[in-house]
């Protein structure tokens, strides 16, 4: 038998890697109290089993995969569970939060007595046997969740402490969704100019990969921007910690994904501008 994996919540990612699981046989088990019926109907399609608190603690390995923004408030609800559990699972946090708010969870988590894996995942919700996501690990007992690879999870583990995980995870997300937010805030500016299509056609002559990158990625951050504002907040955190101007440039980015996230859900005037900036030109 492999082990029993607790992965909260089930959302896109949370769904995707539980599947992952589910697929190979591994039993993979969730909390659905409070959630929604889409939450509940992406369990079910994942094969996740619902249970209680004390469920979750008797798993071999808990992951937490949610909102950075609730990453502690989650830690900080499961220590009655995981105080009482014997033995003890493996805490996993899996969420885009700073080496500095992973290090506040592992304090939350140090009297339950269990062991804590720090984990930042880089990529879409994984599809099994598509090798384009990997959940990076790092801290003592980082080896003892990279066993889950034999099911279907990429689990590279980093040479380093509790928070290398974290600080790569931020490293990147400041690079890919940061580049987001910057082009964000040049194709509106353009708009609002009147010299979208002149901006548009100049990069598709000397940019086009870029151009290309920001067609592909821009609308599938509409639906997403709500999530993105407390990851650019954490990234803010952790960059900024020795660069005031770093701190500000993901605090702007926060503000700016705020806006969108508010926009997607209203008149999505700003989200309709960007869309119709990177639709390909009509042809002639």
């Amino acid at each position: 038998m492999g082990p029993i994996v607790a992965v909260i919540a089930p959302g896109a990612m949370g769904s995707a890697v539980a599947r992952c699981l589910t697929g190979q046989g591994i039993e993979v088990r969730t909390l659905l109290a409070g959630r929604t019926g889409a939450s509940a109907k992406r369990a079910e399609a994942a094969g996740m089993r619902a249970t209680d608190e004390a469920g979750i603690a008797s798993a071999d390995f808990v992951l937490s995969i949610v909102p950075p923004a609730v990453a502690v408030g989650l830690a900080e609800r499961l220590v009655p569970a995981l105080t009482r559990a014997a033995p003890k699972p493996v805490y996993v946090d899996c969420n885009a939060i700073s080496p500095a708010t992973m290090a506040r969870v592992a304090a939350i988590l140090a009297p339950t007595g269990c062991a804590v894996v720090d984990a930042g995942i880089i990529g879409p919700p994984p599809v099994p046997g598509a090798g384009a996501t990997r959940i990076y690990l790092s801290g003592p007992a980082a080896a003892r969740v990279a066993a889950l690879e034999a099911f279907g999870l990429e689990m590279p583990v980093l040479d380093g402490p509790i928070g290398a995980a974290s600080a790569m995870k931020l490293s990147y997300a400041g690079i890919t969704k940061g580049f987001t937010a910057l082009g964000a805030m040049m194709l509106l500016a353009a708009t609002r100019e009147g010299t979208a299509e002149a901006l548009r056609r100049e990069l598709a002559q000397s940019q086009p990969a870029l151009l290309g990158w920001l067609a592909r990625q821009m609308p599938r951050m509409y639906d997403k921007a709500y999530r993105w504002v407390a990851e650019m907040e954490e990234i803010a955190a952790f960059a900024g910690a020795g660069d005031p101007a770093a701190r500000e440039s993901f605090a702007a980015a926060a503000a700016l994904y705020a806006r969108l996230a508010a926009d997607h859900a209203g008149d999505a005037r700003e989200t309709a501008a960007l869309t119709e900036f990177l639709a390909p030109p009509a042809s002639p």
